[in-house]
């Protein structure tokens, strides 16, 4: 075979392994997003930050879009600190500028909403320069104004009724949660303990499912879990607060006002802080 025509093979095939290459790498990365929540807390932010960089370094388009929203979906769960924080909605904003995502029944599709989130809630700092962001931005400031102003009635499982503006005076921690979901599951033990030292302080907690009152029922048979579990049957509350996942916690202050929200699973450090901002006192 002439030089020249080896070189022009080698050149094809290279041109052709490229796009193998980078799906290879992004069904890789896909992966080890895959195995985050299996690794230990003091590992994840590490990797967390790796594999930001790593979807960072993907060619433009929707699966780096979609790696990068994965990512922002689960920095979110337990305390991963600022800097994992920051690299993941780096990420995300850069994936979204390099492949606006088309609005959806002139909607922002939950890409924007997450990184909105990450932004308002993580107060992490980002630039992007798009209306749909823009707009994520404003409909999380509405949601937070109708949350601040919302109330609502519901029984516990030993039928006793809870009014929000009633409790005004108190400290109050909303708390939406699901038998099922693992990240709320985790956050009960920090919740349970929290309230029975800080009772006498002013706090309420309430810990707000749809389920079925049986199913919620024998989820705590046996065990010793102190603050009032309520049930929206209805999913009324759930659409009050504008609950787009779970778990979900919000803090009001002894005047209602909302001074706190929590996106997805909290620590106890994290409670603490939030906790603090409507003043509470530590002991």
């Amino acid at each position: 075979m002439p030089r020249s025509a080896f070189v022009f093979l080698a050149a094809a095939l290279l041109v052709t392994a490229s796009p193998l290459r980078s799906q290879l790498s992004a069904s890789k990365i896909e992966g080890q997003i895959g195995k985050l929540r299996s690794l230990p807390d003091d590992k994840r932010p590490a990797a967390t930050i790796q594999l930001a960089h790593d979807v960072q370094s993907l060619p433009a388009g929707m699966p780096k879009v979609r790696l990068a929203d994965a990512l922002a979906n689960l920095v979110t769960e337990g305390d991963q600190g600022a800097d994992a924080l920051q690299a993941v909605a780096d990420t995300l904003a850069k994936s979204l500028a390099e492949t606006p995502v088309p609005a959806k029944g002139g909607q922002p599709p939950m890409p924007y909403m997450e990184l909105a989130q990450l932004v308002r809630y993580e107060h992490v700092n980002v630039t992007l320069n798009d209306p749909l962001y823009a707009k994520a931005q404003d409909i999380l400031a509405v949601n937070d104004a109708d949350i601040e102003k919302a109330d609502f009635t519901l029984k516990d499982l030993h039928n006793k009724s809870w009014t929000l503006s009633q409790l005004r005076g108190k400290i109050v921690l909303v708390n939406f949660w699901a038998t099922w979901c693992a990240p709320c599951r985790a956050e009960m033990g920090n919740l349970d303990l929290i309230y029975t030292h800080y009772q006498s302080q002013g706090l309420v907690i309430l810990s707000i499912t749809d389920e079925n009152p049986f199913k919620v029922n024998q989820f705590f048979a046996g065990g010793n879990y102190h603050p009032a579990v309520l049930i929206d049957s209805d999913e009324k509350v759930f659409k009050q607060f504008h609950i787009m996942g779970i778990p979900r916690t919000f803090v009001f202050n002894r005047e209602g006002k909302l001074v706190a929200v929590g996106i997805d699973q909290c620590t106890q450090r994290q409670f603490f802080t939030m906790l603090a901002a409507a003043g509470l006192q530590p002991q």
